[in-house]
Order: structure tokens, then sequence, then C-alpha cells
């Protein structure tokens, strides 16, 4: 039986497009082949197995985890050439560097007895081709490349396009029969001399799609922020540090940065992920955005394809190598698919945002003709059937089933249980688009270009039928449903799509009390952050990807959303749950995790297959410090509205380093709102009060 590998466990490095996985105590793969351990490269698994021996005996790990950017650290002790006495007297240090193409391990043999230490260090390593899908679905690793020897290492191909070099000053070098790389070295440590040696695999690749940017440096300045809640400031730490490892340029686009989505699966453009993740990112500054708007707009669809789900003006739903084929799911997706309803709207609010925050005007208007496509596109084939709505159906049946966020197979429910059936039309979608035409009509205007009008009339149509559409109650009162079905059914479901309507413009004042109020109730809000699906629904299951367990992205889209819409309270308790949720997990808040009550179980539970980091888990820390401060720029009015929610979600918070116009930009708020803005763009400072 072939089993997805759990990654919850796994010591993890990764400076993108490279990524090494090994247990917690350093050592990489598994006898029978399987599980996630290796050395990836972009959508290749490069390296299967890095065991490693002293005097014959695996050491024993008493200390692993990360250690900065790209490195991980695993402290270990080597009994098998320990002195006498219950102390322990030698140790070994195994620190993993990753950088784009290179992964280099250090070892380093101490010891404190009164006489030197000689010992045999050995490391066994499997050259591997195995591509990532392959790994995903538990599938065992194929036949190992032949390995070939070289100066001081070996060389292998993992496939066609990408090659493998192992070097290792002064070791002794073998190659067995099976491919096996063996290393070793004959060390002599003494008390106060420790001694080191090396392997460092380098890989080059000639065809993936995504590469390392040219610039090394990220986009963003470091952040200095003080807070009464000190759990923040290690968070945020935390998250650019990972934000700064998933870096990534396209081959079609080697200009511009976008975020890869996560790690190890999602390893590459994806259109709504890495907007969603620029999104949040905005209070950095704009170059992130910027980049990442014009990589989608390179491969915005221009021809009605229904093998890749392409449409005129769609925005891409993610980038591979190769076709991507998951065995026993049926699904197959091209290397360029666009099956997704919801990443062209969020393309048009990021680029009106990025726009607000101060995007140089010339670098905005340059995407104003690929805004206007994909406007284009969600009254033409977005809405497919003409009803006003944008749904999705998977054609050829070989495609994601459902094409919001929730993209799993079974996350759009009936309350009473059974899947809804296709075109499915999300609510949450219709949301963006409102946000998108609103959007997309304001920079019309302010280009002096024609159709702003006929988009907010659009938007404002929307809004009639939604509120006469989606609408839905229960004993406890009126909600909106996650989606209609094929029958324009109301799906029943209470879900956190909901909480995406917020601050869309789609719902009114009193509606979006109402769905505030609906998502902390206990049944939504798990006290770590807010569940997928209500534990009122027969689908709910803590561990289920979308129907029960927690998305830190998904619970910072809401925070943000309800402080835009004036629930500061509402706000605070689910940012709280996003703070204790944090510390369970040092501080890297993974893709999802469960939705058991906080309370009843030790620490948040976590998902054993949810991929960390993950572009928008981290960038969802800095949404959230966005929506206690409560900034509402708008730089080409030459204006900055500062209105914290009251009380803050996060306490006191005082924050150097954001970005506005490309200037600096910090800014205090008290825990009574009271509020201090130091703006070095030319804008006006507008505090409430």
């Amino acid at each position: 039986m072939e089993l997805q590998p759990l990654l919850h466990d796994l010591l993890v490095a990764v400076c993108a497009p490279t990524q090494a996985w090994s247990d917690a105590d350093g050592q990489i793969g598994l006898a029978d082949g399987r599980g996630a351990q290796g050395v990836y490269h972009g959508d290749v698994r490069v390296l299967s197995g890095a065991r490693l021996t002293v005097g014959g005996a695996a050491p024993e790990a008493v200390a692993s985890g990360a250690d900065g950017p790209g490195r991980a650290r695993t402290v270990l002790l080597a009994r098998s050439v320990d002195g006498p006495g219950p102390d322990p007297t030698a140790r070994l240090e195994r620190l993993r560097e990753v950088a784009p193409g290179r992964v280099t391990e250090s070892l380093t043999l101490s010891c404190s007895t009164a006489d030197p230490v000689a010992a045999r260090l050995e490391v066994a390593l499997r050259p591997d081709g195995t591509p990532m899908d392959r790994i995903k679905s538990g599938a065992a690793a194929g036949a190992a490349p032949v390995a070939e020897p070289a100066a001081d290492g070996a060389r292998w191909r993992a496939d066609a396009d990408v090659a493998a070099v192992l070097t290792a000053p002064g070791a002794e070098v073998a190659v067995d029969a099976d491919g096996t790389v063996r290393l070793a070295w004959e060390v002599t440590a003494a008390s106060g001399a420790p001694v080191d040696v090396a392997w460092t695999l380098a890989v080059t690749d000639a065809g993936g799609p995504v590469t390392a940017p040219r610039r090394a440096e990220p986009e963003w300045s470091p952040l200095e922020v003080e807070a009464a809640d000190r759990r923040l400031p290690a968070l945020l730490d935390q998250a650019l540090a990972d934000l700064g490892t998933l870096r990534l340029s396209a081959r079609f686009a080697p200009d511009d940065v976008f975020l890869a989505a996560g790690a190890p699966w999602f390893f590459t453009l994806f259109g709504r992920d890495s907007i969603w993740a620029a999104r949040m990112l905005l209070p950095l500054g704009t170059e992130l955005a910027a980049g990442t708007l014009r990589t989608l707009a390179t491969l915005q669809g221009t021809k009605l394809e229904p093998a890749t789900a392409e449409q005129p003006g769609k925005i891409l739903h993610e980038v591979r190598r190769a076709e991507l084929s998951m065995p026993g799911e049926g699904m197959v997706l091209p290397p360029v698919y666009y099956g997704t309803v919801d990443a062209t709207p969020l393309w048009v609010c990021l680029l009106h945002d990025a726009w607000r925050w101060g995007m140089p005007a010339d670098e905005v208007e340059a995407l104003l003709p690929a805004m206007e496509r994909a406007l284009a596109w969600m009254a033409d084939h977005g809405d497919s059937d003409g009803d006003g709505f944008l749904e999705y159906v998977d054609e050829l049946g070989t495609g994601l089933a459902n094409q919001g966020w929730k993209d799993s197979g079974d996350s759009v429910q009936w309350r009473a249980g059974g899947l809804a059936t296709g075109p499915i039309a999300l609510a949450e979608v219709q949301g963006y688009a409102h946000e998108a035409a609103v959007a997309g009509a304001a920079l019309l205007d302010a280009f002096g270009r024609p159709g702003g009008d006929r988009w907010r009339a659009w938007a404002a149509a929307l809004a009639e039928r939604f509120r006469a559409a989606f609408w839905t109650a229960d004993e406890r009162g009126a909600y909106p449903g996650i989606a209609l079905d094929a029958d324009k059914r109301v799906v029943d479901t209470v879900t956190s799509n909901i909480g995406h309507l917020l601050g869309t413009g789609i719902l009114s004042a009193e509606e979006e009390a109402t769905v505030a109020a609906r998502l902390v109730d206990p049944d939504m809000d798990s006290g770590y952050g807010l569940r997928t699906m209500s534990t009122g629904s027969a689908g709910y299951w803590p561990l289920r990807y979308h129907g029960g367990a927690v998305w830190p992205h998904d619970t910072a889209i809401v925070v943000q959303g309800l402080a835009r819409a004036g629930h500061a309270r509402e706000a605070a308790a689910l940012a709280e749950g996003l703070l204790a949720a944090a510390q369970d997990f040092d501080q890297r808040l993974p893709e999802l995790y469960g939705g058991d009550a906080r309370g009843t179980v030790p620490r948040a539970v976590p998902y054993p297959a949810a991929c960390r980091p993950q572009a928008w888990s981290a960038a969802a820390a800095v949404s959230v410090l966005g929506a206690a401060l409560g900034l509402d720029p708008d730089v080409p009015g030459g204006r900055l509205d500062v209105a914290p929610p009251v009380p803050s979600p996060l306490g006191a918070v005082s924050v150097r380093g954001l970005r506005l116009g490309g200037r600096p930009l910090a800014v205090r708020v008290g825990a009574d709102g009271s509020t201090d803005v130091d703006a070095e763009a030319d804008v006006e400072v507008r505090v409430r009060g």
C-alpha cells in the first residue's frame, strides 16, 4: 500500500530551488527507499540517502533544529568511541547548509578525554533521480543512477537535465555495485582540538522552470519589532528568515522574483499562493509584489485549451518541470496548468494594493493591459454559464476537482455530508471578484483608461446576486454557504471561506457583523486559529485537510478582514490563537495543523504531511502585524490613514523596517490604540482620533 510520506518530525533546510530533508538525527533515507527524506533540486530528488557512522555505529542525537536560514544542526553522541564513565565525552556536530544548487554537510568531532580519540567517520550516500510526484504518492524510489568516480568524490545524472557532483576533500571514496557512494575519513580529535571534515553536493539544472534569483538578498529590510507579547518578534524573525529561503525566479521571467509556495511538494510558482504571500508582505515593500505580478502576467492565458484549462486572460495555477501525475488519484496535470478560479481576480487585487502601497506608476501602467484581460476573463470565461457568478468544473476529469484555495476533492461538502456536484461557484471567489472589479475600476480611472463605470456596475450587480443566492440559515441564524452547486443550491456547510468575504465590499456592514460572530463561535475558533469547517458539520475531522484543520494563512486573511471591518475583538481572538500555535511549532507555522480545541490536547497537533516552510503561512505573521497596525495607504493620493483596531490584536507593538512608497515607515501602536507614525514617504499621515 502506497501512503503519502509524513513530514512533521523531519528536519529541514531549504534555499530555493534546493532543499534537504532528514530524520531528526540528521540521517537521510529509509531502508525501503520510501519517505520524503533526501536532497531535492526543483521537482527532482538527487540524493535519497546520507547515513553517518562513527567507529562503525550510528551516533545518537541529543539535539537538533534550525540553525538560521538554510541551515540545520544536529548534536550527536559518539558513544562507540566514548571514554569510560557516565558522562558523554565524545560528540559530533552535523551542520547541513543549503544554498541554491548546493548542500554542504560539515562534521565536527570533539572530545573531553585525557587521550586523543581516533575514529573512522563514514557517510554512505545514495544517488537518486526520483520525480517529486512519485515520492509524494508514497511510491518507492526507482533504480539509483549510476555514479561515476570523480576528483575527491563522484558524479551522476538524476535525469536528462539535472546533474550532481559530490566532493569530499580528504576522504576515501568508493562506489558500490548498487550505486552507493561511500566516504570515509580517519580522524583524531583531542580535548580542545576538535577535527572537521565535510562533503558537498553541487547540482546543476539545464531545464527546470524555476531557478535561484539573480539577487541573493531579500527584497525587504529586517524588521525591528518591540511588542508586549514576546511571541510576536520571535514569530516574525522566523517568518522572514523562512520567506528569504523561498525566493525564486522563473526561467521565462528571470529578472523578477516571487515566492515558492512551500517545501517540499510545492517548491515552484503557484498563482494563488504566490499572490497571497506577496499581498500579505506589502507592508515590507512592493518589489516582491511587482515581480510576482510580472511573472504571472508573462504566462497569462491567451487561448482556449481544455487540456491545460487555459483561457484568455486567466492567471495560471502552477508550473512544473514535467507532467504531474499522482498514482491512485487519477490526477494528471500538465507542466503549465491553469486550473484555478481565484488566481485571476486575486492578481487584480494584488496590483491594486501594490499601487496603493507605492509601486512605481510606470510599473503599474505596464501591467494594465494584463489587468484588463483579467477583468474580461471574470465576466466571460470565468462565468461559464452566464449566471453572473464565477464557477469552475474539471472538464476532462484529470485535473483538480476543486479549484479554489481548498482544492482537495472533498472540500465542498453539504452540512449533512456528501459532496457537492459541479460546476461549483465558491462564496469567497465572488468576494474576490467584487473586490477585483472595484479595484480595477479605480486603476482604470487613475490612469485615464475607459471601463471604470462598467466594472463598478458589474461589482454592484454581483453583490446583489450574491445576497440573493448565497445566504442560508440554521438554528443559530443566517450565514453564507460555502458555494452554489450545479443546480444553484446553497451548499450549507459553515466554513472559513465566508471569512474571506470580509473587507471585499460584497457584504453590508450588518452582514459582516453576522459573519464575524459566526467565525469566533467555538465550532469554528479552535483556540489555535480558525477551523476550515465547523465541528457541527458531518464531514468535520480535525485532521481533514480542508474539512476541519487550521491553515495559518486562512486565519490571517480573516484576521485582516475582521480588523478592516471594525471587529477588533474577534480579530484579536483569532490572532492570539496563531501566536499560541506558533510556539508549539518552534515559531515556524506549517502549511496547516489539526483543528483540535486548545486545552483538549497537550499542544497543537501537527498535520503530519504539512509543508514547511510554507510561503503564505510564514507571510501570515506579517499580515497579522499589518492588521494590528491598521494601515490604509494611498501613496498615489498622497495619504496614509492609520486606524489600529481597539483592543489591539497583539497588544502594544512598535515596528521599524516597514516600507511605504519605497521609503522607510515606522509605527508604534499602544494597547489602547494610541499611535505614532514616522513616514518618510511624501504622504499626509492621518491617525484616527
